[in-house]
């Protein structure tokens, strides 16, 4: 058992305790006026007293020069050097970290003009264990502060015996190492930093406008760029019309972090005649090894933002991305210029393979299904086989699948993951709808054993997408998997091609996704739409996809019964496990609550985790809330799973996203 430092300190000094009362019995005897034996008592306390001295200094001698025979193995050319040693040395016991020795100079590190037999290590620096050097390690892990003074400490270790047992003795030697980190620490902080930066919606800016009045636009855009750049004593040159090459140090773009990039907020304050406001995107790369890797670096942290719907900024390093901004609205990129190539080399893709299989995300709802028989109608146009990779006992499109296979395309289209496994041959194209994040897919491992993907997705994109795709097909401006696909089928397939049980699952999951037609529609929405109508969609069929049972139904309202205002969020969090459509059902109708912008449901699925569904009908991006937690989405719709977690500890971080993000 160690004893206390006090309590051995305490019982080291016994001899001053010795002579303390010795004074005060003189005293007491001086008072008492019994002067001849107060002035033995005198006597014999100063001869204690001087004896005391010279025994303490000839134990210092005595144990310095042991501990020194030690370290300097009694060679006289080796004990002239370390007695000369330039650097802070000192010995300690591993047991107990009483200092054994220590030469001046480690001593006046701790302000100490002569040497102390009571020091020890864990007392002269709060938290020092000398546990690095029994794991054979020869240099402290981290650096010691000390009077303002930074010192990387090195040691080994001595084996010696005391009292029959193996003791510990560590021999260090510290290095100031101040002025070497200041330097490391001004390079760091000077490094040059590249940047990206795009005007996103330059040709929206100026629709319709005169050649005056565009360059004034873009002129407006580009002198509150200076003006940033300015104030971090940056560079600023534009190598295209929308285009924008910026190098900061790193210094600055801790500074920008930590403001967390107001330059993006203050674009929208340009507005064309039109009412259209100004947008950017920012990709910055740090950490590379030269200028070149860094640009590199951010040019994929462009991409990124591009694919997230723009209006932000992203920081990639050499382990991760940062995001900073999202919360305006996407800026639509798409053409059918861009759908047109997509599908044409989506086809391709499918001829060159010997199979398709198409893979969507885990608890696969109505938009992955029907995306997934989107691709089935283009594989069978192509003549190439396909199977979907799904569990069919855990999804939340019971229904559909059902209706599918009544069809006699579909009897045997659906395979379980396993099962897909095992088909997959190197030539195999595997299609992944309604995600791109390879942590949510329907089966990993299908994934890691397919080498040719193809992704079709309307999420913003996450730090971890699906890398090296032979296609990417991902717009977050799209409002849905299904209208992708269909715009993929209009460009490569007749309408005879299209079956009236796969219009209406390709129907079905835009409705889901749009709420009937009330959120994230545009043009396009309605397009793909009518193109489905007239394949055969049959409205009211698809509406009966949407139909839950009588049980589902009361447990949905007891959900909103438990709703709470936070801010202009709805937030419900249910005691009893519940269904994930159920929830996110509830979360739907959370919006129609007036005031409420944003909806959040929490509840345990049964096994310790906890499934949290975000909705959003105004200017909060849910996306945004639920990354934040570990998951995804888009700007109206995201959900998250929090493993292992109690219902209370979730609803305090839910709660602490809303005000970080409100913030």
């Amino acid at each position: 058992m160690k004893t206390d430092p006090k309590i051995r300190r305490l019982s080291e000094s016994g001899m001053a305790i010795l002579l303390f009362f010795m004074a005060v019995f003189a005293l007491l005897t001086a008072w008492r006026g019994e002067l001849l034996l107060a002035a033995a008592e005198g006597t014999v306390f100063v001869i204690l007293l001087v004896f005391s001295i010279f025994a303490r200094r000839a134990r210092s001698q005595k144990l310095t020069s042991y501990a020194e025979s030690l370290i300097y193995n009694g060679d006289s050319a080796k004990s002239s050097t370390l007695a000369n040693f330039p650097l802070p040395m000192a010995v300690f016991r591993l047991d107990d970290s009483s200092v054994v020795w220590g030469n001046d100079m480690f001593f006046k590190i701790f302000g100490v003009t002569t040497k102390r037999l009571d020091a020890h290590m864990e007392e002269m620096i709060p938290g020092f264990s000398g546990k690095w050097l029994l794991d054979g390690r020869e240099q402290y892990p981290t650096l010691l502060d000390i009077g303002g003074r930074k010192y990387q400490l090195h040691g080994n270790l001595i084996r010696g015996e005391k009292g029959g047992e193996a003791s510990f003795t560590g021999v260090t030697y510290w290095v100031d190492v101040t002025d070497a980190e200041e330097m490391r620490s001004r390079f760091q902080q000077s490094r040059p930093v590249p940047g990206i930066i795009i005007i996103d919606n330059l040709d929206e800016l100026g629709r319709n406008q005169t050649e005056r009045v565009r360059n004034e636009l873009r002129d407006a855009v580009e002198e509150r760029l200076s003006q940033w750049c300015e104030g971090y004593h940056g560079i600023l040159r534009r190598y295209d019309r929308d285009r924008y090459l910026a190098v900061f140090e790193k210094k600055d773009l801790d500074d920008m972090k930590q403001s967390r990039f107001p330059v993006v907020e203050q674009m929208h304050q340009i507005e064309s005649p039109n009412g259209i406001t100004a947008s950017i995107s920012i990709g910055f790369g740090e950490e590379g090894d030269s200028l070149g890797e860094g640009l590199q670096y951010a040019d994929k942290a462009m991409e990124l933002a591009l694919s997230r719907g723009g209006d932000q900024v992203v920081v990639k390093n050499r382990l991760s991305f940062e995001f900073f901004g999202g919360r305006g609205l996407e800026v639509e990129k798409r053409t059918k210029v861009k759908s047109r190539v997509m599908a044409n080399t989506l086809a391709e893709l499918m001829r060159d393979s010997s199979q398709v299989l198409v893979m969507g995300h885990r608890f696969a709802d109505l938009d992955a299904v029907g995306a997934a028989v989107g691709i089935c109608c283009l594989a069978r146009k192509c003549g190439v086989r396909v199977h979907v990779a799904m569990d069919l006992e855990h999804n939340a499109s019971h229904s559909l699948i059902e209706r599918l296979q009544k069809d006699e395309n579909y009897k045997a289209a659906f395979v379980s993951p396993k099962e897909a496994r095992q088909m997959a041959d190197g030539r195999t194209l595997l299609v992944v709808v309604d995600t791109n994040r390879p942590e949510q897919v329907e089966d990993a491992e299908l994934l890691e054993k397919c080498n040719r993907v193809a992704v079709i997705d309307h999420h913003r994109v996450a730090a971890t997408y699906i890398h090296n795709a032979a296609l990417g097909f991902i717009e977050p401006y799209a409002s849905s998997a299904c209208e992708l696909v269909t715009e993929i089928l209009q460009e490569v397939t007749e309408l005879t091609d299209l079956l009236r049980c796969e219009a209406e699952a390709l129907l079905a999951g835009i409705v889901l996704d749009t709420k009937s037609f009330s959120i994230r529609t545009g043009e396009r929405t309605f397009d793909a739409a009518a193109y489905l109508r007239r394949g055969g969609a049959d409205t009211a069929e698809v509406k009966k996809l949407f139909q839950s049972g009588l049980d589902d139904t009361v447990a949905r309202y007891k959900i909103l019964q438990q709703a709470t205002l936070h801010g202009k969020v709805a937030v419900a969090a249910p005691d009893e496990p519940q269904n994930r459509v159920v929830a996110a059902k509830a979360a739907d109708e959370l919006l129609n609550i007036s005031g409420v912008d944003a909806s959040v449901v929490v509840s345990p699925d049964g096994k310790g985790n906890i499934n949290i569904s975000a909705r959003s009908i105004g200017d909060v991006n849910v996306q945004i809330l639920m990354e934040k937690l570990g998951g995804g989405g888009n700007r109206s719709a995201a959900a998250a799973q929090l493993k292992e977690s109690t219902l209370e500890d979730a609803v305090k971080q839910v709660y602490a996203v809303i005000d970080e993000y409100f913030g």
